[in-house]
């Protein structure tokens, strides 16, 4: 492993270890979204194995979301639903080697990370500004 690659790893790992649990839900959603373009692409190539180990991954990262909804909020349900539905839709994707099925998963996760965004822009801009040593 090149110095470059290691200090890029630990750069990772840090970014892991020092993020809110909004910043946390937010790398879940891009990593989602890695490993289906990733899927999207293996299928475009024929290469089974690839495709189905990113769906895979896709789909671990869904269960986690799931597993992460707090079931005493009324959204968490439907956040629930839609996940299952999600998860659903790509065994399916992975089954048929269907891109459009792909393609849907992906735009609900976008919707899910730029709303999760804004939520987090919106309670950064709602805190008040920590000054001197008040932490």
């Amino acid at each position: 492993m090149t110095a470059q690659m290691s200090a890029h790893n630990a750069y990772k790992q840090n970014s892991v270890t020092t993020a809110s649990p909004g910043e946390l839900t937010l790398m879940l959603y891009n990593g989602c979204l890695k490993f289906l373009t990733l899927s999207k692409k293996a299928i475009e190539n024929e290469d089974i194995q690839e495709k189905n180990n990113n769906l895979q991954k896709a789909q671990a990262i869904i269960k986690e979301l799931m597993l992460t909804l707090n079931m005493d909020i009324a959204i968490s349900k439907e956040m629930l639903t839609l996940y299952e539905y999600m998860n659903h839709r790509l065994i399916e994707a992975n089954m048929k080697n269907d891109i459009a099925m792909i393609d849907e998963v992906m735009g609900l996760v976008t919707e899910f990370r730029d709303t999760w965004k804004e939520v987090i822009r919106l309670n950064r801009q709602q805190q008040p500004a920590v000054q001197g040593d008040q932490v």
